[in-house]
């Protein structure tokens, strides 16, 4: 039961992929320690299923932050898709799961780019940090302006839909997340 508790301790504590990253692995370490301990007395045996559950943890981990880096991407592409040349849209993400912040921010279109059946765009684009009313905190003191980043990507049509197409659009930005 205490595993649970933790684990949704970890979730409510967006922004800190770090901690939630290694409490990951620890509250998997945890479930390991306490599945072999029922399954096994061999020394061996249990680490394997200690090693096993902690690499399922983190897979599950990764494929989340994934999933929501791709939500973000598409919010972005969807902005920029119907922007003419240098028109500017403004673009939003609100994660649904609490690991990751929510971002907001501009994109426009720098330039088209394609030939005969590829459609695609290179954008540049703002990101923003959006901040979450923080539960029992008082309003003292009026927000400050976030510190916004500025990045280029290009996207392409898929069908009806725009999707992103750079490989990296900036490793300080998404990280080992590609």
């Amino acid at each position: 039961m205490k595993p649970v508790l933790l684990l949704g301790a970890l979730l409510a504590l967006p922004g800190c992929n770090a901690f939630l990253s290694e409490g990951t692995a620890d509250l998997a370490g945890l479930a390991g320690a306490a599945i072999s301990t029922a399954v096994t007395d061999n020394g061996a045996v249990a680490a394997g299923i200690g090693l096993g559950v902690q690499s399922v943890a983190r897979a599950g981990l990764q494929y989340t932050q994934r999933t929501l880096q791709r939500a973000e991407q598409d919010s972005i592409a969807s902005a920029a898709g119907p922007l003419s040349v240098g028109q500017v849209a403004s673009w939003s993400i609100a994660h649904t799961v609490p690991i990751t912040d929510d971002h907001q921010g501009q994109v426009t279109v720098s330039r088209d780019i394609g030939g005969l059946g590829l459609s695609c765009r290179e954008i540049v684009f703002s990101v923003e940090t959006v901040m979450r009313p923080q539960p029992g905190a008082a309003a003292a003191a009026p927000p400050k302006a976030p510190d916004r980043g500025f990045y280029t990507a290009v996207i392409c049509r898929n069908g009806a839909q725009w999707k992103w197409a750079s490989a990296e659009p900036a490793t300080e930005r998404w990280g080992a997340l590609q």
